[in-house]
């Protein structure tokens, strides 16, 4: 599920806990006199958003007369105010115990359950809301809301649908069942709602969500117009990493490089944006740029395993900066020392950066980085691979080719662990099987085709991920 549908939740709780502060106001005229002054002050410091005034005489006036309705939900609403969350709840379950006919009680206790996570209860109570005022508007938005924020979006449609007839001019309910349309996969209803929406309000975001909706349907040129357009009306960040992101998955790297770096111009503290940055430049072919973003975004993100990936294939091929390269996978590793690939990363960096024939190479060093990560994660063929690289490097190849064995098993399809391992039997008089391996390395020679696959993959997965987790 999309995560923006979150937003739904913030709305459906604004509007539930401030939907009846007045309804005590009607029935506290038969109060005594002192009782109705109390319960008039607090009700005026509530409006005003002086919440903390509104508590005393309310609790003198739950211990003076108990089981008043009006004053237990007045209350439940000044504690709900002030993110008393546990003490709000019981006072509103009162109220609806008081008068289980009330459509705004039930959407009040709704709204608390929400704010504890009971999404279940929440359900409940916004269901029998709806039994009550089933031709409200928010009683209706407020349970599609509850049903979306609980996963069950299917479920929502219904009740976002009825909402959006009793007010077709709600933008924020309309917004809301268009996303989940899109989310359902009714995408033909999802870009119909935007259409309706754009009539009442051309907004960013509509045309964000039309993009989502072009991209999940197939239509990759409309999407990258679409957030084209949201981030000319909207240049924020997450519009700019969108629009940009689009052009890297498919791979239209030029604007993607010029999207991007002006997004970081603009943000320079965006550590996607740098992430992305260094990602379309190594995509490019721009190794050395690549590799200084990446370290950039590698210090705006110090944990972001993304980075350190990309990172690791722009050293690759542009191992000048490797001080500063060694200097972020020594903190990447330091940082998680139980990850393997962490310590793979730093390992595979001090080699390189430190090559045989350099006074500062130590072997010992990198055989025991590439023993811990193996250690962390067994089934790393890379670090399986590498170490049986720098054992027969050494000399001793038959103490390699049980490295590279256990690299295969992790990985069959890894052609250079087959080619090695073939060079090992070579060197230990084991021609038959050195040619077993050389075949196979040989059927895997298009391997730089699949290793094009995975880096889209790859980059793929790092933009649909970096555009979930910041959503609001």
């Amino acid at each position: 599920m999309n995560v923006r549908l979150a937003r739904i939740v913030g709305g459906f709780l604004a509007a539930s806990v401030l939907a009846a502060p007045l309804l005590a106001r009607q029935t506290a005229a038969t109060a005594p006199d002192e009782r109705d002054r109390l319960f008039r002050a607090a009700a005026e410091a509530y409006e005003a958003g002086r919440y903390a005034e509104a508590v005393a005489p309310l609790e003198k006036l739950v211990r003076a007369a108990p089981g008043v309705f009006e004053v237990h939900e007045l209350l439940g609403l000044v504690y709900a105010a002030q993110s008393q969350d546990g003490k709000a709840n019981e006072q509103l379950a009162i109220a609806v115990r008081l008068k289980p006919g009330s459509a705004a009680a039930r959407s009040n206790l709704a709204a608390s359950y929400a704010r504890l996570g009971k999404m279940e209860l929440a359900e409940e109570q916004f269901r029998k809301a709806v039994e009550f005022e089933p031709e409200a508007y928010d009683t209706n938005h407020n349970v599609g809301a509850a049903f979306a924020h609980n996963g069950k979006v299917a479920e929502a449609i219904p009740y976002l649908e009825k909402a959006q007839r009793i007010n077709p001019a709600a933008y924020d309910n309309g917004y809301d069942l268009a996303l989940a349309y899109l989310v359902t996969g009714r995408l033909a209803d999802a870009r119909s709602a935007v259409a309706s929406l754009r009539k009442l309000k051309d907004t960013a975001e509509l045309h964000s969500l039309l993009a989502q909706v072009e991209e999940k349907d197939g239509n990759f040129i409309a999407a990258i117009n679409q957030f084209e357009t949201a981030a000319h009306m909207d240049p924020s960040e997450s519009n700019l990493f969108d629009w940009a992101g689009e052009l890297l998955v498919h791979r239209t790297l030029d604007p993607a490089v010029e999207v991007f770096r002006s997004g970081t111009e603009r943000y320079p503290d965006s550590a996607r944006l740098m992430v992305g940055l260094g990602t379309a430049y190594y995509a490019r072919g721009n190794y050395d740029d690549a590799v200084k973003a990446l370290i950039r975004g590698a210090d705006l993100s110090p944990s972001d395993p993304a980075v350190y990936k990309f990172l690791s294939r722009a050293y690759d091929s542009s191992p000048g900066q490797a001080a500063e390269v060694i200097e972020r996978f020594r903190r990447y590793a330091e940082r998680q020392p139980g990850n393997g690939l962490a310590l793979y990363y730093f390992a595979m960096s001090l080699w390189k950066g430190k090559r045989a024939q350099d006074s500062g190479f130590d072997p010992k060093q990198i055989d025991f980085l590439l023993r811990r990560a193996i250690a962390a994660d067994p089934k790393l063929a890379e670090a399986h691979l590498q170490l049986g690289n720098l054992t027969a490097d050494q000399g001793q190849f038959a103490a390699a080719i049980p490295e590279y064995q256990r690299a295969l098993e992790s990985n069959p399809d890894l052609a250079d662990a087959h080619y090695r391992l073939g060079q090992a039997y070579v060197r230990t008089a084991q021609k038959e099987k050195a040619q077993e391996q050389f075949q196979v390395y040989q059927q895997l020679r298009a391997q730089h085709l699949a290793d094009l696959d995975k880096q889209r993959a790859d980059i793929r997965q790092f933009v649909y991920s970096a555009k979930e987790t910041a959503r609001p």
